[in-house]
Formats: C-alpha cells, sequence, structure tokens
C-alpha cells in the first residue's frame, strides 16, 4: 500500500505508544485498539478516529480519497 501513495504511512505502535496517543489498551492480547489519525504536512492531526474494540477501522482505500480530496483543496 505504501508503494501506491505519495504520502508518509505509519504503522506498528505498540505499548510504548499508548500513552502518547490515548488510546485503549487491551490487556488480554496485550494490544492497542485502534487509534488512526491522519497529519497535515506540518504534523499537525486533522482527523483522528479511536476505537475501544476491534471495529471502526480506516480503510485505506477511504484515507486514500480523503488525502486526495484535502490535497485537491489546497
Amino acid at each position: 500500500m505504501a508503494d501506491e501513495v505519495s504520502f508518509p504511512i505509519g504503522f506498528g505502535a505498540g505499548e510504548t505508544h499508548r500513552d502518547l496517543m490515548g488510546s485503549w489498551w487491551e490487556d488480554r492480547r496485550g494490544l492497542i485498539q485502534p487509534s488512526e489519525f491522519i497529519l497535515d504536512s506540518n504534523g499537525k492531526v486533522i482527523m483522528s478516529s479511536y476505537s475501544s474494540g476491534p471495529l471502526s477501522r480506516l480503510e485505506a482505500k477511504d484515507v486514500i480519497k480523503m488525502v486526495n480530496f484535502l490535497e485537491s483543496k489546497k
């Protein structure tokens, strides 16, 4: 997926990142529930999505559409 877009993609946050993001941590499986962000070119969060369970993950195709839309508004 990262090869198909012109913007950086980050993934793989773990336990050390949870408090920085304010994420929901699931002790039973030792993982962060979905905590997803779209940043502008200055690093400012312009959209975010948090979940307390396995639902509501952002779809890559929807993120690409949103970024393309935001870029077109510049």
